[in-house]
């Protein structure tokens, strides 16, 4: 529409029917950007009321208000607006969440790497690492001494996994990427009878990891995060499967860590984060060819 006609719209009638109003897009649709975070905080909520699997509120909090505040300290300098605060905030919970240390700095920190990288590592306009697997990344591999990731702390019983299920699977659905899901997790499946058969260790030992709860936000909220994914269902699935692959050679370092110059700790300190580098790995790499193929730019940053 030019600016003479926005300024000067055409007269309407009496007889004319009322012009409709826009359409407010509905709570649990595609276009509602707080559906995520909200449901997401319920996962977070039932895993400390019902285990107590955070190291404090407080550090969660450290890690949210570090996210917003970077996000709207940077999108004000940089893009010269006031950002939707939805991702900074799934940012800063997933970085609560996933993150553990007794220290508070690590939560401070690793958001605000997360958020930084959003800005700082674009190519044509697009991000190509998902902002919190850069962050927990970057401190798992650098500061092993004082973070590890969430792992065992909702115990062995089945309900709070059905419950990540249940609301990982409204979103995943409303996304249209169940593909991704179940593209990855039966490649983790069939690659670990691979690893079985190498290690000799029985096959529901390289199973069990994937039944934590670590994995499960691994799974709904992190590789298939929309703005860092390709966009072809093809490529997605491609992208999931090979995600597993390089995931399944990470976990086999503690037995080749001698092929790879590495020592058995380094390697098992490695072996045990090895979807969040696998994803580190393979996402922006999968991004990267994507945006040189098909020239492809997006818009600027909300």
């Amino acid at each position: 529409m030019s600016t003479a006609s926005a300024q000067n719209p055409l007269p309407v009638s009496a007889d004319s029917p009322p012009l409709a109003s826009p359409a407010k897009p509905a709570f649990f649709s595609l276009n509602n950007r707080y559906l995520a975070p909200l449901l997401i905080t319920i996962i977070l909520l039932v895993g400390q009321i019902a285990y107590g699997f955070l190291e404090s509120y407080s550090r969660t909090a450290l890690a949210i208000g570090t996210a917003i505040a970077l996000e709207l300290v940077l999108s004000r300098l940089i893009v010269g607006k006031w950002p939707h605060l939805a991702s900074a905030y799934i940012t800063g919970i997933s970085v609560g969440i996933l993150l553990r240390s007794p220290a508070f700095w690590p939560y401070a920190l690793c958001s605000a790497i997360s958020i930084v990288s959003k800005y700082a590592i674009r190519f044509r306009g697009r991000h190509l690492w998902n902002p919190s697997n850069f962050g927990v990344s970057a401190m798992l591999f650098l500061a092993p001494f004082a973070v590890a990731s969430l792992s065992v702390q909702w115990g062995n019983t089945l309900w709070p996994m059905l419950i990540v299920w249940a609301l990982g699977s409204l979103i995943i659905g409303r996304l249209r990427r169940f593909h991704i899901c179940l593209t990855y997790v039966l490649s983790y499946l069939a690659f670990s009878v691979l690893r079985s058969q190498i290690t000799g260790h029985a096959w529901v030992a390289d199973l069990a990891p994937i039944t934590g709860p670590m994995y499960q936000l691994f799974i709904f909220f992190m590789i298939t995060d929309p703005p860092t994914t390709v966009r072809s269902k093809r490529g997605q699935i491609l992208v999931a499967f090979l995600v597993a692959a390089v995931e399944a050679v990470i976990r086999l370092l503690p037995v080749w860590h001698g092929a790879f110059g590495l020592q058995q700790t380094t390697a098992v300190q490695i072996a045990v984060h090895a979807p969040y580098y696998a994803l580190f790995l393979v996402g922006p790499a999968a991004n990267l060819i994507e945006i040189l193929r098909t020239g492809r730019r997006t818009a600027p940053m909300p």
